[in-house]
């Protein structure tokens, strides 16, 4: 297991334009084989109807623990709220549904990209897969939903805190900039 470090380059009240930063990083990235992770905790049986709309076969467990309520063990979702909800491996094209169904729910949408491509008229190198991610933390100041708030923050994963030119070059990209907020993101 390996972990890259995700690195805040845009924190806005503004969900469109944390969606337009996630776009033109998207447009910047390798997006062969690129695929979308969701993690979020829903609180309102609205929500998780939505969600289920979007992602019909989602996983879930109560966030009080799996013992209070889970789809491993075919338990009612509606009624064993607040639940965490995981879901891996889904085509692009399902996070901007995913994210309209989430209403004011905190939530981390990881697109795991091929790679960061190298530039080298900014002298970057190329960053492989293995670190290539782009999360958007929806209503929440940190990629693991533990700080809600009313904003959403862009994160741009490198592999290591030697790759300050690389966040800061994509920070750029997007009118953020890099504040020196790094995240340790286990994959």
């Amino acid at each position: 297991m390996s972990n890259s470090r995700a690195a805040a380059v845009l924190t806005t009240p503004d969900l469109t334009e944390a969606l337009r930063a996630i776009r033109t990083l998207l447009d910047i990235a390798d997006l062969h084989h690129a695929e979308v992770d969701f993690e979020a905790v829903i609180h309102s049986p609205e929500v998780l109807a939505r969600i289920h709309h979007v992602l019909p076969d989602l996983e879930w467990w109560a966030s009080a623990g799996k013992e209070h309520g889970s789809s491993e063990a075919g338990d009612d979702p509606a009624a064993c709220l607040p639940v965490r909800v995981n879901d891996w491996c889904n085509p692009l094209d399902v996070a901007e549904p995913f994210i309209a169904a989430l209403g004011p729910s905190p939530a981390a949408i990881r697109w795991d990209l091929n790679a960061w491509p190298e530039v080298p008229e900014a002298g970057l190198e190329y960053i492989s897969q293995k670190y290539a991610y782009l999360t958007l933390a929806l209503n929440s100041r940190d990629i693991y939903q533990d700080e809600p708030s009313n904003d959403h923050t862009v994160y741009v994963h490198v592999p290591s805190e030697d790759h300050t030119a690389h966040i800061e070059w994509l920070a750029d990209r997007v009118g953020g900039r890099y504040t020196g907020r790094l995240e340790i993101s286990p994959l």
